[in-house]
């Protein structure tokens, strides 16, 4: 549950912040159960660093773009649930999912 959390968790953050805190969720599941469970240390930590890294270029964007009329965040939005949830479906399946344009910025 705790996996599934963690990405499906980053993906609904990101569309309810429109990208911005899209980390949190896997962040509380790195925490809550991350000590406990290699599975769910592996997967949290994919996810945030993920989920840091989008949330980071939406952050920069959101005060870049606003005369962009938040295109471009509307893309980063989009990137942050697609790969949220495709990491879920893995997950679900018992796999770990790498996640693409991620910077490892937790280890």
């Amino acid at each position: 549950m705790w996996v599934l959390v963690a990405h499906v968790g980053g993906a609904i953050g990101a569309l309810i912040s429109f990208g911005l805190l899209g980390f949190v969720a896997p962040l509380v599941a790195y925490l809550a159960r991350g000590n406990q469970s290699p599975t769910v240390r592996a997967h949290a930590q994919a996810a945030l660093n993920f989920q840091i890294t989008w949330s980071l270029v939406a952050f920069v964007l959101l005060f870049v773009g606003v005369c962009m009329l938040f295109l471009p965040n509307i893309a980063v939005v989009v990137i942050q649930i697609v790969f949220g949830i495709i990491a879920a479906l893995r997950a679900n399946e018992g796999q770990q999912y790498r996640y693409p344009m991620s910077a490892s910025l937790i280890k």
